[in-house]
């Protein structure tokens, strides 16, 4: 699942919200992410730590607890990727990233989520895509306000 967004900011301020583990969470319009610990992320294996609440989806009944965010794909200032890791065993392997493209006023953000890896056996105990393209479209309008805001500070 894709969905883009013309975002007028250059892809390296966009990029300095993405890279930051607090970019996350300030960006999430699911309402899992929580919070957020860890250094701003600089190559694929790099990891910060994510305190999740399941309760803001209303499907499993997970409560609060905590993953680690793992990049699997980070070239600067044109995409970043990565993968969640929990304790649950075997890791569910989805993957959400995003794209940015040169665009006349601006920076194309282009946010993605994929489930294609998901072993088969999270895919009988949990439907996806897990969030809705309706989260992917909020979330670029929120980046583009986050970039604003980080811009005038």
């Amino acid at each position: 699942m894709e969905v883009s967004r013309l975002v007028p900011a250059p892809a390296d301020a966009i990029f300095a919200v993405l890279t930051d583990p607090e970019g996350h969470v300030d960006i999430d319009a699911s309402g899992m992410l929580l919070d957020a610990e860890g250094a701003p992320v600089e190559r694929p294996g790099d990891r910060f730590l994510v305190h999740m609440d399941r309760e803001a989806l209303g499907d499993v009944p997970l409560g609060r607890y905590d993953v680690e965010v793992v990049i699997t794909t980070l070239t600067p200032d044109a995409e970043i990727a990565w993968t969640v890791e929990g304790r649950i065993r075997p890791h569910v392997r989805h993957v959400y990233g995003y794209r940015l493209e040169p665009a006349e006023g601006g920076t194309l953000v282009t946010s993605y989520f994929d489930w294609s890896q998901v072993p088969d056996a999270w895919r009988q105990r949990i439907t996806f895509p897990l969030i809705p393209e309706s989260a992917l479209k909020a979330t670029l309008g929120i980046l583009e306000r986050t970039v604003r805001r980080r811009s005038a500070a």
